[in-house]
């Protein structure tokens, strides 16, 4: 038993180490990009763009998504881990959409001089694909359950 505990213990280290290499490459390119591409007037908009990204996700997205999780765990504690973690991704998923989204819409609000730039209909757009994360939540989560209450009649639980 223990012989098999550390194989899985090195072999989650290699993992570990290999997915490190890999962020620091994507990280060191997306500098690279960024350093090459982005004309250096435009630093403070892409910083201030990344501050109110960070505020809006650790500061707000996170904290709500926790307190939802509380509360939910709180009111009823027989949710399953599965549901909850199916909801908080598909909620992650929905804030990045919507961050991406909302300043196309503010813009397009505001007005463009080129009507061409901001041509489509973005509010619609992040309406139908938050509709179908949440249709794909949904169906997730049925067959999470549906998959959770095969595996308890199978142990012959309840």
């Amino acid at each position: 038993m223990a012989a098999e505990r550390v194989v899985v213990s090195e072999r989650m280290a290699i993992w570990r180490a290999v997915l490190v290499g890999v962020g620091v490459l994507l990280l060191a390119t997306g500098v690279g990009a960024f350093l090459t591409e982005v004309r250096p007037g435009d630093y403070p908009g892409v910083a201030a763009w990344l501050l109110g990204a960070l505020v809006l996700h650790d500061g707000v997205a996170a904290m709500v998504l926790f307190a939802a999780t509380v509360i939910v765990r709180r009111i009823d504690d027989r949710v399953p881990f599965v549901v909850l973690a199916i909801a908080q991704a598909a909620a992650v998923v929905a804030v990045i959409v919507t961050v991406l989204v909302v300043p196309e819409i503010v813009k397009q609000a505001i007005g463009t001089a080129n009507p061409t730039i901001l041509p489509l209909d973005y509010l619609g757009n992040l309406l139908l694909v938050l509709a179908g994360i949440l249709a794909a939540t949904a169906a997730a989560i049925v067959v999470a359950l549906l998959l959770r209450r095969r595996g308890s009649r199978s142990r012959g639980t309840s």
